[in-house]
């Protein structure tokens, strides 16, 4: 299917990224996964475009100012080294569409999956469906995608309380790499939307922007300390 020509020019901007102020690179957009089942795939609207100005303006990145929109079924698909899938409904994935994403995720790309309460039932249901011998892991707090450019020792920010349970963290891992990282009871996206519309405080809105640059720069570094 396609290849990851931005993945390896990412790579590339990496060390650009940390040590100097601008990226030469091809511009990089955040993919939204739209999918099937009746769930709202749309929600929060504001919050990628948000979250790609913060890596442009905080970190150099050259970002798109919107997100694209993608299918699984699309060949555009593997044009998109970064995937992001929410909502608070239904998920609904087909075998051809899983089959499509287990080699999206086996090839390279990279996928994170926010729960924005509501989604977690099927989500779980339909992440076997992609990875029917593997369980989804806890991240362990010291890994680097806790501390790859901002620390966060105690794992994900919680953003919103939602059942009061702790953010967690969890990981599909294949070869030895995060290929799906999926943020549950923490509701990041929330807190990437603007200001106006949950009215959170600068602190949780600050800390879930870095905790989502933290998910992306992960992803596209190449991701040197596998988990166990």
């Amino acid at each position: 299917m396609g290849t990851f020509k931005q993945i390896r020019l990412l790579l590339v901007c990496m060390v650009t990224v940390i040590c100097a102020p601008t990226v030469s690179a091809e511009e990089f957009a955040i993919a939204r996964v739209k999918y099937g089942g009746g769930g709202d795939w749309y929600c929060d609207p504001t919050s990628l475009i948000n979250l790609q100005r913060f890596l442009r303006e905080e970190l150099g990145m050259r970002t798109t100012e919107r997100e694209a929109i993608v299918s699984l079924d699309d060949e555009q698909l593997f044009s998109y080294p970064f995937l992001y899938l929410s909502g608070h409904g239904n998920l609904r994935i087909s075998d051809e569409e899983a089959t499509i994403l287990r080699e999206y995720l086996l090839g390279g790309g990279f996928l994170h999956v926010d729960d924005n309460y509501g989604l977690d039932r099927t989500f779980r249901i339909a992440v076997k469906k992609v990875f029917p011998d593997h369980d989804l892991l806890e991240v362990p707090f010291d890994h680097p995608i806790y501390h790859l450019v901002y620390d966060f020792p105690d794992g994900p920010p919680k953003i919103h309380e939602h059942d009061g349970l702790p953010a967690q963290g969890l990981a599909i891992i294949a070869d030895g790499r995060i290929v799906l990282y999926y943020t549950y009871q923490c509701d990041l996206g929330d807190g990437w939307e603007d200001a106006k519309v949950h009215n959170d405080p600068p602190a949780k809105r600050l800390a879930a922007l870095r905790m989502g640059a933290n998910i992306v720069l992960y992803a596209l570094s190449g991701q040197p300390k596998p988990l166990p």
